[in-house]
């Protein structure tokens, strides 16, 4: 049984591997040429040298503190909308609509506004951050509550359960896995946004590092950056996938 988990948890390194060998033996035999792509070696090189200058360390931690607090920000406005308007038809008939409309404006054609109102300080790199996370959040929220079984909230009420032990017992667990799903998309747009907005409107970060290394045509500091921004979001699926397995082990049958 360990022999078989570990073989399906090696599993999906293995195209990742592949493609690194090929590229680096395609790049040694000048097939790539290196002003194109440069070899994989050249890239953990480059690396190397920018954590030892501190210029890596200093811009991942500046791109690390945005994406979060967008995140928090963001993804805290999603869930309690989301549980408002689950909840309380007065509240999705008030507010929803509303949402919906803003919902469908993209939030980085709102960068030359978002520019005007914040410069290119820390607020405008939050502040898109946290307006592409806060509506995956709310639909999955707002759908999850909804899409839970009224047969399972009718039994709770005959086993004369008060609101908050309905919403403890009954509804939030089975509108999880719905919010969860939220959570795992809008790790993928915070990177993605934050990816935009700090090649467009920064003066640090990892997307700065790579838009200042287009101007000196350092390719593998622009590689470097496109495989850090591809780490973190796998890092973030990676510690969803956990939190998923923690939080839904109720779900699993033998």
């Amino acid at each position: 049984m360990k022999k078989k988990i570990t073989w399906q948890r090696l599993l999906p390194m293995l195209i990742p591997i592949l493609v690194l060998a090929v590229w680096q033996l395609l790049s040694v035999l000048k097939v790539i040429p290196t002003n194109i792509l440069p070899a994989p070696s050249a890239v953990i090189l480059d690396g190397i040298k920018l954590t030892q200058n501190g210029e890596l360390t200093r811009n991942l931690t500046i791109s690390l503190y945005r994406a979060t607090i967008g995140f928090l920000i963001g993804g805290s406005i999603g869930f309690v909308l989301g549980l408002l308007n689950g909840l309380s038809r007065i509240s999705n008939l008030l507010t929803d609509s509303s949402i919906q409309m803003f919902r469908n404006i993209p939030h980085l054609a709102l960068i030359p506004m978002v520019i005007l109102w914040f410069g290119i300080g820390e607020s405008a790199k939050i502040f898109l951050v946290t307006i592409g996370v806060m509506f995956p959040i709310y639909i999955n929220t707002l759908h999850g509550i909804q899409s839970v079984d009224p047969g399972l909230i009718e039994m709770g009420r005959v086993y004369q359960l008060n609101k908050r032990q309905l919403f403890s017992k009954i509804i939030f667990p089975g509108a999880l896995p719905s919010i969860l799903v939220g959570v795992r998309y809008a790790l993928g747009v915070m990177w993605t946004t934050l990816i935009v907005a700090e090649t467009i409107a920064a003066d640090s970060g990892i997307g700065f590092m790579a838009m200042n290394a287009e101007d000196f045509m350092d390719m593998e500091t622009i590689v470097l950056c496109i495989v850090i921004y591809a780490i973190l979001g796998k890092l973030s699926d990676v510690i969803v996938k956990y939190l998923e397995e923690f939080l839904l082990d109720w779900q699993q049958t033998d």
